[in-house]
This record gives structure tokens, C-alpha cells and sequence, in this order.
């Protein structure tokens, strides 16, 4: 698939050092220090340009032109050496210890849930937080058109994403000015910060309006073990566009890290690897479309905490106590047993120590208990929750047969009409994709407002970061109100009191504009 965005003959000649292609939409980085990638990709989800036209606008003028590209001396022989490594020795963890960057652009909100669900890998992705999805592309909204769909059918399908867009774009000043009025600009504030902070809290509300088609641009590092894995499950994936970005990706990196990937289209070794996943996955459709076809879903509240374990706080004592005794085990755990709450507390409070902010965690005792949650929510909070990679995490497929939020500012300003039509049109156009036996694709026509069901099973320690983080006063109100129940269900239903005290950053405040405090900060180090 060709890249949607043209460069000039000079353009292309000082990004072809850098990037392996200048015409594709994957592309790999190259020949730049660590520092220049790390910065781009921080640029990348808060701007709507590609990740070469950020490196031209404001990156290139910063490079030493006359300092020579990196050389490759040596690189023959590595390249020998690991494929005498890989193939001789079989010792994959020689894979760990090299790696590459590089970029999906202009992939779809459903694609973005593949490229990032690798535990190993780091991820920065366009966010539809800063940036409103206003902007044409040769002319078309930032939509993905399947390749599957064709005849009419395509044409409907196009018909209502455009539709949809249109709306989500017309409704971007109406919604500013509803919250401009609302939340009037405290004397404090500058005219910028102001407009920043109601421009964030419009294109969260409005973002539910945009289909999972919706593009986006993903940067991602990882080590060639990793990527190698990423490559194979999606070289096995019911959908077009993963497959197709998967040859992509392998194409790209092969040019900086080919050694680590060369088992990917094996016949005998990756191809048989990426058949064993599709094969799982189909029979196990199978098997539960025969067990389960009949069986209706009961009740459930947003959040459920559907496991945990009553003794956890009793273990994580134990835990705790571990390191700073010389005593076994099961001996701590039977000490912890005979505890009273308080001795307990007091282990605890130890061990977590004076936290003065939420990346001071404690230890790994608090993994020894963990909570199992299953949540149903919007999918736009669930594209935010999906990466947290250290926990386990697995979703059902998107569909609109689980409703729809509907924020209470969309009825307030006077726009639930647009709002209903759009979630309408979404459900009309994906009952038609499935009753064409088109089930993997119609999850594209699904806007972001549906709910989806997902469960989270996450130990103690990696609670503590997650549901802090995802409280904090600046983040979206759907995350947060699912993290806040899910400290609520840690300290009440599994009754860990001791664990949800050490969790002392989650917050529960009620937040009307929650990136106001936040933009007066940035403001302030921009004036420095």
C-alpha cells in the first residue's frame, strides 16, 4: 500500500538517509541517534502530520548536514554471527538484544489493537484527544476502506463513513463553544489555555462519533524477537489491512534488522507457525459457536470484579517480609496468617513506604495476589486501558449489539439528534456487514461510542500503576470512572483495604475540565 502523502524531489532527498522508503506507509528509521527517534515518536500523537513531515518541519534543520551517515562497518559480520546464532544454536535471546523503530501510518483504529499488543514493545499512537480528525487526505476522510468490501456494498460503506466524519467535523464548533460558555475563563488564565483546555474536553466527547475505521499513526520499537512474533500473528489474521501492513513491516525491516526475522516466511518454520495461530483461533469460533449460540448474556454492572483472592493481603505480607528475613516461605505465609489487621497494616505500610508520588511503587510482593476484572465500556476508553501491556488483557469483537454512551454535554447542547443518527447509521451499516458473512470487517463500521467487552487480570503492583494513572484528574472521564470502580471493588468486594490504602494517588475527585490544570502547567514551562 502506497503512502497517501507526497514529497518534492528535495524533501525526498533529505529524508532517504533516514527512513528506508519515502513512498510506502510503513517505514523504518534509520542512520538517527536514539535521542532524534525517541523525540519524534513523542511528537507523533499529538500532531496531525505523518512522522516524515514532522522530521521535515522540525527535526532536519537540527542535523549536522555534513556529518556522514552511519557507517556499517561490521554489520557483514554480525549478520553472519546471528545467523549462525539462529541457526546453529537456536538461541533466540540473541534476538533481544537488537532492535528497530519504525512507523504504521494511516492504519485503522482496529489495526492499532494488533501493533500494540505485544508485551514488549513501546507504543506511541496518534491520540484523538489533541488532535481533531478534520483533515482530507487526497481528498477523502481518514477512514480505512477494507479491501474485502466491493461493488455496492463498498459504496455504502464509504457513503457512511463519510457521513459520519461530516458530523464529528461539524459539530467540533458548536461543542467549543457549549463548553467555552460552560466552563467561563477563570481570570488566571490566558486565552490559549483556556481554548486548549475546552478544544481537549470537545474532541473527548465527540470522539465517540468516530468509527474504529477511523486512521491513526502508530510509531513502535521493539527488539527483533519481538517484532518477529508481532510479524507472525499478523501474517495469520482474519483481516486484510493487518496482513498487508505485516509484509510491510517485514519488507522495512529487513532493511535495518534482517538477521532477526529471517524464520518469518519459512514454509517450514514461520509460515507453519503463523497456520498454527489461524487454525486456533478458527476452530476455536467454532467450538464455541456450537457450545455457547444459544446462551444470552445476563446483567452486568460496567465493572464486575469476577475473581480474586480473599487471602491476598495475608500473601503479600508474606511476600513483603520475604527479602528482609532469612525464614521459608510457607513459614512467612503462616506468620502472616496469625497477624492481627493491624500487624498487617503495618507490614504494609512498611513496605510501600512514603510514596510522595504515584511512579513510587512498592515491590514485587505485590504481585503475589492478583484481580481478574471484566468490564464493558465504550471503546474509545478500552483503546486507552488495551495499552497496559504487563497485565493480561482480552477482547471480544467489536459490535453495536452492546449499545452506546452518550455523554451528558451532547444532550445538554442541544446535538443528541446528530449524535443518535450517527450511532444509527453505525448500527445499520454493520448488521448489513455481518448479514454478508463479512463478521471480521464489520467491526470497522462501529463507532467509538459502542461498548465492548474486555477483561483485565492484573496483579496488585500492576493495579497500583494502573488505576492510579488512569484517575488522574487530566485523563478521559470513561477510563477514569472504570478505574474508580475498580479500587472501589478492590477495597470493598475483595475486601483488601490495606492494598486499595497503598493505591493513595488514585483520585475520585469529580473533574468538570480535566485538561485545565494541566495545560496552566505547560503553559508555565513554555514561559520559563
Amino acid at each position: 500500500m502506497s503512502s497517501p502523502e507526497e514529497f518534492t524531489d528535495q524533501e525526498r532527498r533529505i529524508l532517504q538517509p533516514y527512513f528506508t522508503n519515502t513512498d510506502s506507509h510503513v517505514f523504518a528509521l534509520t542512520n538517527l541517534p536514539e535521542t532524534v527517534k525517541g523525540a519524534l515518536f513523542a511528537r507523533y500523537s499529538r500532531s496531525a502530520k505523518s512522522l516524515r513531515r514532522l522530521f521535515l518541519d522540525e527535526f532536519a534543520g537540527e542535523l549536522d548536514a555534513t556529518a556522514p551517515v552511519e557507517a556499517s562497518v561490521g554489520v557483514a559480520r554480525a549478520e553472519k554471527l546471528y545467523a549462525k546464532v539462529f541457526n546453529e544454536y537456536g538461541d533466540d535471546s540473541v534476538a533481544q538484544l537488537g532492535g528497530a523503530h519504525i512507523a504504521c501510518e494511516y492504519v485503522s483504529n482496529l489495526l492499532t489493537k494488533v501493533l500494540e499488543r505485544g508485551r514488549l514493545m513501546a507504543y506511541l499512537e496518534q491520540s484523538t484527544r489533541y488532535v481533531p480528525y478534520t483533515d482530507k487526505l487526497r481528498g477523502r476522510w481518514r477512514y480505512h476502506l477494507p479491501g474485502e468490501l466491493g461493488g455496492s456494498l463498498r459504496a455504502r460503506y464509504a457513503q457512511t463513513m463519510d457521513e459520519e466524519f461530516e458530523t464529528y467535523a461539524r459539530l467540533i464548533a458548536p461543542m467549543q463553544r457549549y463548553f467555552g460558555a460552560r466552563y467561563p475563563k477563570a481570570p488566571q488564565d490566558s486565552d490559549a489555555v483556556h481554548r486548549a483546555a475546552t478544544r481537549a474536553k470537545t474532541l473527548d466527547t465527540l470522539r465517540g462519533l468516530l468509527p474504529a475505521a477511523t486512521q491513526s499513526n502508530v510509531g513502535i520499537y521493539g527488539t527483533g524477537q519481538a517484532f518477529e512474533a508481532l510479524l507472525l500473528r499478523m501474517r495469520a489474521h482474519p483481516l486484510l489491512e493487518a496482513r498487508e501492513c505485516a509484509a510491510e513491516m517485514l519488507r522495512e525491516l529487513r532493511k535495518v534488522i534482517p538477521s532477526f526475522l529471517t524464520r518469518v516466511d519459512q514454509p517450514d518454520r514461520g509460515d507453519r507457525w503463523s497456520e498454527y495461530f489461524r487454525r486456533g483461533r478458527e476452530e476455536t469460533r467454532r467450538v464455541a459457536g456450537d457450545l455457547l449460540e444459544d446462551v444470552e448474556a445476563e446483567p452486568r454492572d460496567e465493572v464486575s470484579l469476577t475473581d480474586f483472592d480473599p487471602d491476598g493481603e495475608i500473601k503479600i505480607v508474606a511476600a513483603a517480609l520475604y527479602s528482609a528475613s532469612d525464614l521459608p516461605d510457607d513459614q512467612l505465609l503462616a506468620i502472616a496468617r496469625r497477624m492481627s489487621s493491624s500487624e498487617r497494616s503495618a507490614v504494609l505500610q512498611a513496605y510501600a513506604g512514603d510514596r510522595t508520588n504515584r511512579r513510587h511503587r512498592p515491590g514485587r510482593a505485590f504481585e503475589r495476589t492478583a484481580y481478574r476484572f471484566d468490564v464493558l465500556t465504550d471503546y474509545g476508553a478500552f483503546r486507552d486501558l488495551q495499552r497496559h501491556r504487563l497485565l493480561t488483557l482480552e477482547w471480544q469483537p467489536l459490535s453495536t449489539r452492546h449499545g452506546y454512551s452518550e455523554p451528558d454535554a451532547i444532550r445538554d447542547a442541544g446535538l443528541v439528534e446528530e449524535w443518535t443518527r450517527v450511532m444509527d447509521a453505525s448500527a445499520e451499516l454493520y448488521e448489513e456487514l455481518m448479514s454478508s458473512g463479512l463478521n471480521d470487517v464489520a467491526p470497522y463500521a462501529v463507532s467509538m461510542a459502542y461498548r465492548v467487552r474486555f477483561y483485565v487480570d492484573m496483579n496488585a503492583r500492576e493495579a497500583m500503576h494502573l488505576i492510579e494513572l488512569r484517575t488522574a484528574p487530566q485523563g478521559h472521564p470513561a477510563y477514569r470512572r472504570v478505574c474508580q470502580q475498580m479500587h472501589e471493588l478492590i477495597a470493598q468486594r475483595a475486601g483488601h483495604t490495606a492494598i486499595a490504602a497503598a493505591m493513595k494517588f488514585v483520585d475520585h475527585s469529580g473533574v468538570e475540565l480535566e485538561r485545565l490544570k494541566s495545560e496552566r502547567e505547560l503553559e508555565k514551562k513554555r514561559n520559563r
